[in-house]
This record gives C-alpha cells, structure tokens and sequence, in this order.
C-alpha cells in the first residue's frame, strides 16, 4: 500500500500547489515511484488530448508523470458542472468511482502519492465531493495549509477542522506557511500553544517570498490577452515591482527598482525613447523588466522604431487606463505554470531548505486506528 498525504488548506492561495510541489521534489529523493493526483479538478485544461485540472498537468510537466496523466485529474469541474449535478444529470456515486478508479490505478505503481485538495475544504460540495469527502473516501490523512498569522490561522482551522470531523478524518498537521521570517518562531510558538491537545502537529512551511507571488511577463502578457513585442527571451522574467511613469523622465529614471515593469502612456515619446536606451545599460538591464503602453494616442513613428531596434520587451493596450493596468496588474494572483523555471527552481531549494520530509514522512505513516 502506498503512503499518502492529503494537502488541504484553509483558503484559497496558502500554498497547496507549492507544498504539492515541495513534498513531490523530496518524496522522489527517497521513494521510487511518486504518484500525484488532483481528484477534484475545478480549472479545467487539456495536456496531450486529455482533459485535466491546470495543476495536475503543471505537476505532470514539471516531474514528468505523463504516464499517469489518465489517472491524475479524473473529475474536472466544467461552468455547467453545478447545474448538472443540481439538475440530477451527475451522479455523485458515479463520480466516486471515478476517483477510486483513479487512485487504485496510481496505488499499483506507486509507493508514495500526494493528494491535493481544491481550494477550501468545503469545495466540491455541491457535487458531494468536498475535500473532506475525498480525503474520508481515499482513507488519506491530511496536511492543512493555513496562512502564516495567529489568531486567523487558529479561527479557520478550527472551522474548517469541523468538516473533516464530520467525515471522520484523520487531520495529521497543520503546515503554517507564508511565514515573516523574523516572526517566523515566535508565530510557530504561539500556534503551538494554541493548539496544544489537539492531535495534530504544527509544523513551519515556507516564508513569504514575494518572488513567489510576483508575475512573469508572461503572465501579464496572458492576464491582459496582449502580445509581447521585443524580446521574447524575457517572458519568463519575474517582476517585483509595477510602477506608473508619470514624472518627469529624469525622475522616472532615478526611481527605478529592481525588476519593475513600467507603464508608460503612449504619448510619452521621450521617456519611451529613454528607457529604450536605458535597457542596454548594464546599471539598467536589471531594473527594467519592460513596458507596458496605454493610451489610445499612436506611437510616434520614431520612437516605435526606436522601441522595437531596442528589443525591450513591450505590451500595447488600448483599451484601459493607466490606473485601470495598475490594479489588474497589482490585484493578479500569480499561480506558478511549467514555464516558470526560476520559480520552480526556488520551491525545490525552499523545500529542502524549510521542510523536513523525514519528520513529515513519519507524522503520515499509515496507521490502524480509526478516527471517530
């Protein structure tokens, strides 16, 4: 029988998909054959033909489990999937066996499999299939992704631990992560007292790392369905700062930080025609990630040609304000893609780094009790 891991979290954007990542990196280290699966998959893609959840197929690209891609995501969540199981179309008992098809099929090749939730542990209820349900239906323990606060982090376990009680599972650790690294003990310690009793243990994942979080160009490129122009070898640059070039070209020019994208209006032909020069400044290269012009105002026939000679990577919208691309910018969550290389590389040197795969690896060793 293979170990399992169940990896639920509290909310949305804890870091499901980058401990999934983290525990698949060590758990290859020391098991042969590594299984992943996503039962519920409710952001539907295709990889190689086959219909699938986006993070099971990131995770069959970045680890290379093509061979396992039938058995990684087997119910997708479609925008007419609630109203066809509310309509009595689906049958929750037929998507079960989809699922324990799925997993008994991964469990014949596998000595070790994680198992990852969507979203909340109340997803999927509406078709019977809350992570709770799947975690009860697996018989998986689970690891509980919370945020990196105190008094939050203990109110939403608690509630979400309520669920998971109500299926009879056996919630094994709570992973605290996104943690302020100079915070990091004293928060580790405080939630260790809170939860003192309880059976589950509280381990220390990852501190926040804006890196993480920041967008490539090529998710702004996808976010504002915009092609780039210039430099394509840049796309999967991360960007750590956005800034709205409205001073003077002097000031624009002393503000930079490091890895900013620019949004530049399209009017502005000599700050254009600056930071297109700038770009080949070593002192500059790092600081200008690239541009983004608004504006419905053409670009002057000078200064294109200056922008595309100059091959700074640039996007050209015509569409929404300035202010308009800040905050769809800004308020993006970035979700890690297989093309996200520097990203990924940084997830496998935190986790071996923060977490101790052995200690965690005993915590889920499989037991003969039956949680009631």
């Amino acid at each position: 029988m293979a170990r399992k891991i169940f990896i639920a979290a509290t909310s949305q954007n804890c870091g499901k998909t980058t401990t999934s990542i983290s525990l698949l990196h060590l758990a290859r280290k020391k098991y042969q054959n590594v299984g992943f699966i996503k039962p519920l998959g409710p952001k539907p893609t295709t990889l190689r033909g086959i219909p699938m959840d986006k993070d099971a197929a990131l995770m069959a690209q970045v680890f290379g489990l093509r061979k396992d891609l039938r058995a990684m995501s087997p119910v997708v969540v479609y925008p007419d999937t609630t109203r066809r199981a509310i309509d009595g179309e689906l049958s929750p008992c037929r998507l079960e066996e989809e699922i324990l098809r799925a997993y008994e099929e991964l469990e014949k090749t596998c000595d070790f499999i994680i198992i990852e939730g969507s979203g909340h542990p109340g997803v999927g209820s509406v078709l019977k299939l809350s992570n709770a349900r799947i975690a009860r239906l697996l018989d998986a323990p689970v690891l509980m992704v919370t945020g990196g606060g105190v008094g939050n982090v203990v109110d939403s376990v608690y509630m979400n631990l309520a669920l998971f009680e109500k299926e009879r599972v056996d919630v094994r650790a709570i992973l605290a992560n996104k943690l302020i690294p100079d915070k990091r003990e004293r928060i580790l310690d405080y939630l260790r007292r809170a939860f003192a009793g309880e059976p589950f243990s509280v381990i220390g994942g990852f501190d926040f790392q804006p890196i993480l979080a920041n967008p490539t160009l090529r998710r702004v490129s996808r976010l504002l369905d915009l092609p780039l122009h210039g430099s394509r070898r840049e796309m999967g640059r991360i960007i750590h700062n956005v800034q709205i070039a409205a001073a003077s070209t002097q000031r624009v020019a002393e503000l930079l930080r490091e890895s900013t994208l620019l949004i530049v209006t399209s009017s502005r032909d000599e700050l254009l025609v600056t930071l297109s020069n700038l770009y080949h400044m070593p002192d500059y290269r790092s600081k200008i990630v690239g541009l983004v012009i608004p504006g419905i105002i053409p670009i002057s026939t000078i200064t294109h040609q200056i922008l595309e000679r100059s091959n700074i990577p640039y996007l050209r919208n015509r569409t929404h304000t300035t202010a308009e691309l800040y905050r769809i910018i800004t308020e993006d969550v970035s979700k890690i893609t297989p093309e996200d290389t520097e990203k990924l590389a940084l997830i496998r040197t935190l986790a071996e780094k923060r977490l101790d795969f052995e200690e965690l690896d005993a915590l889920f060793e499989p037991r003969n009790t039956v949680v009631i």
